[in-house]
């Protein structure tokens, strides 16, 4: 099977009928935080500084298949790919459209994008982590509102982001409007540092001097004090677009929190919203999506079903050993990818992956 629906399969169905032949269009939300820089937390760059280029990276290598910020790709320590090629590799096969949503960097990306005046995330520890976050959800519906009026060749949405350290701020907005997710939100380790990550959070709290759940009531706030430039920026795409036409937020746990945000501003888009993601994300016995998931709302989940056990390259077949798991919409992007064309499915997306797999490692 290609797509898994790994959580209210009933609703999951429903929703890919809705989507099924459609048109999708990819956007990729980016932001930089210094929470990503403590040491421990990421392995989304080759050491803590180079997590400020691997989002202007990543959109790089979407938009001309290798990266113009930094030589060579964005890679872990022990030289694992971004799953940015992943998504690469999806948008190139199926022809889709994109669009980069720059939410708050420090690095640029060399590519278009839309810019919606927010600034780099601090680290949360300090309880102050995210200026501007009214002013730039406010914005950003206008942006989704006038892709779903204007963009009348697309469907529906697919929306990723890439922002190292983003599991953690994730944690800390859940905590902050009272949900759980101490022990449930992922990593891009092989062994997830829950512990750090908490105590990441319980330092922010104190400084903002807030407790579990006192921002119940207060999106805005929680964002404010533990998130990070992504969350507003994805969370007003969602809030105005998903008025009128079908999201799949293209993630793993990153994306409750966008989840938890726009039930609390306007439940009413609940119904236009699916997460997509991957199995490996669905399969992580050190996190738990579906925990998360069913604190907020009841809606589905999707996962790729792609297995790198299949593939040559050993830099691939790590992914099948809890490192990356998931980012820049790699799940959501493939499931669209399947969705559009029947003549895509996991074994020609494998296919395509490790094609332009040997070819960025020629230019690493």
């Amino acid at each position: 099977m290609d797509i898994l629906f790994a959580h209210n399969k009933k609703e999951g169905i429903e929703f890919i009928e809705r989507l099924k032949g459609k048109n999708p269009g990819f956007i990729c939300v980016i932001g930089n935080t210094e929470t990503a820089k403590i040491s421990g937390i990421s392995v989304a760059g080759a050491n803590p500084e180079i997590t400020d280029f691997t989002p202007a990276a990543d959109c790089e290598l979407l938009y001309f298949g290798e990266c113009k910020c930094i030589p060579g790709v964005p890679i872990t320590p022990d030289g694992i790919p971004t799953p940015g090629l992943i998504t690469m590799s999806a948008l190139n096969l199926a022809d889709l459209s994109k669009l980069v949503v720059i939410g708050g960097v420090r690095v640029y990306p060399q590519i278009p994008y839309v810019e919606v005046g927010g600034s780099p995330g601090s680290d949360i520890r300090t309880g102050n982590a995210v200026k501007n976050v009214k002013e730039v959800i406010g914005r950003s519906i206008i942006l989704g509102e006038n892709l779903a009026d204007y963009c009348d060749k697309l469907n529906y949405l697919v929306i990723g982001e890439s922002i190292a350290g983003g599991t953690t701020t994730t944690l800390g907005v859940l905590s902050a409007m009272g949900i759980e997710g101490k022990g449930k939100v992922s990593s891009s380790m092989p062994i997830n540092p829950h512990k750090l990550k908490q105590e990441i959070i319980e330092e922010g709290m104190k400084s903002a001097n807030l407790e579990f759940g006192s921002c119940k009531d207060d999106p805005i706030k929680a964002i404010e004090c533990l998130g990070d430039p992504m969350i507003p920026a994805c969370a007003g795409l969602v809030l105005g677009a998903g008025k009128k036409i079908p999201i799949l937020l293209a993630g793993g746990t990153q994306m409750t929190s966008i989840l938890a945000v726009v039930k609390k501003i306007n439940p009413k888009i609940l119904k236009n919203l699916a997460i997509g993601t991957t199995r490996w994300i669905i399969e992580d016995e050190q996190s738990d999506i579906k925990g998360i998931v069913d604190q907020i709302e009841t809606i589905p989940i999707l996962a790729v079903n792609l297995d790198f056990n299949k593939l040559k390259a050993e830099g691939l077949k790590a992914y099948e050993k809890d490192i990356a798991k998931e980012g820049v919409g790699a799940g959501g992007s493939s499931i669209a990818a399947i969705l559009k064309n029947e003549n895509i499915n996991t074994d020609t997306l494998l296919v395509e992956i490790e094609k332009n797999y040997e070819i960025l490692m020629t230019k690493k």
